[in-house]
């Protein structure tokens, strides 16, 4: 039998009474990093119709409105409208988080649409190179849902299971927030001292448990030990994706479209299958599958399209020929 690590990180890089940068925002940042490098990269080798003095605008409208925008619309049509809000401006409270990864990257085909047609590039040229220099950003936004305690699994008992404090703010695992209630009774006094009171009991907990080694052994008794599916679905969007994509872009030949179409399938199939292990969104659900999954049943038609564009078309890269 193994012990299940009890999570306690901390979503804030560093605060000072409660305001401070958060891994979250850092995953995205560092993404555009990342992401522009790596474009650099591939411009400067021919894989890309985009010269290298354009690639910083590029991800910059990549991020700000097909990342960001199109993340944040994504989140409200998909997910915003099946759930409880206690605001009528809950679609603009973007401070409490909400993100869809479906909606961010169907603003990215839009933007990246719209700017080869102002930048008279290919399309599907400057989406190929996107699309194998994405995978790292989904990979880093997935460890930062990791740090959060967010969108974490179902249970398990496996040796790798980890403890979600969080757990206890799902209103499906009630009683496992009146367990732990009960067992943290004696340690009030101590869960008092951390957190705004105004944020409730467990949201003080949670912080609480960061720092007292008492309050997380007590909640390793009565929390569940789940599948970290954060870190599951990192390696596969992130890791396994990118050194797919990145191997057919610069060891295989083939014509512009076709690393898109990949993309689009793969990430369905990483993307469904990492969901197997992963509470789903309370939002909804058809036939079975989660919103996400079903989201991506879609993505296999895009795919698909792009690679029957790709093959009849026959249109390749410098790099290429």
């Amino acid at each position: 039998m193994f012990a299940a690590w009890l999570h306690h990180l901390d979503p804030f890089v560093f605060q000072f009474n409660g305001i401070g940068p958060r891994w979250y925002g850092l995953s995205y940042v560092l993404s555009a990093l990342a992401g522009y490098w790596l474009y650099c990269w591939l411009a400067k080798r021919g894989y890309t119709d985009l010269a290298v003095a354009k690639v910083a605008d590029f991800i910059t409208w990549i991020g700000l409105f097909g990342v960001l925008l199109g993340g944040r619309i994504g989140w409200i049509v998909f997910y915003g409208f099946g759930e409880s809000h206690d605001s009528p401006w809950w679609w603009l409270q973007v401070w409490k988080g909400g993100m869809a990864s479906h909606g961010g990257i169907l603003g990215i085909v839009v933007v990246t649409f719209i700017l080869s047609r102002r930048w008279k590039v290919s399309w599907t040229s400057i989406g190929d190179s996107l699309c194998v220099v994405a995978p790292v950003g989904l990979f880093l936004v997935r460890c930062a849902n990791f740090i959060n305690g967010e969108l974490y699994g179902h249970e398990t008992h496996a040796a790798w299971a980890v403890q979600f404090p969080t757990e206890m703010n799902d209103s499906r695992f009630a009683p496992v927030a009146d367990r732990a209630y009960a067992a943290l009774a004696p340690l009030s006094e101590t869960i008092a001292k951390y957190g705004d009171p105004k944020n409730g009991w467990i949201d003080q907990t949670i912080e609480a448990a960061r720092h007292e080694p008492a309050v997380r052994a007590t909640l390793a008794t009565v929390l569940t030990p789940r599948h970290p599916s954060q870190l599951y679905e990192a390696f596969l969007e992130g890791v396994l994706l990118f050194a797919v994509l990145w191997l057919v872009r610069t060891r295989c030949r083939v014509p512009r479209g076709m690393l898109t179409g990949l993309f689009f399938i793969l990430y369905a199939i990483a993307r469904i299958t990492g969901e197997v292990f992963r509470v789903p969104d309370p939002a909804w659900s058809v036939a079975g599958l989660s919103a996400g999954q079903f989201l991506s049943l879609f993505m296999f038609g895009i795919g698909a399209a792009f690679i029957a564009w790709s093959l009849r078309a026959r249109q390749f890269e410098r790099a290429d020929l």
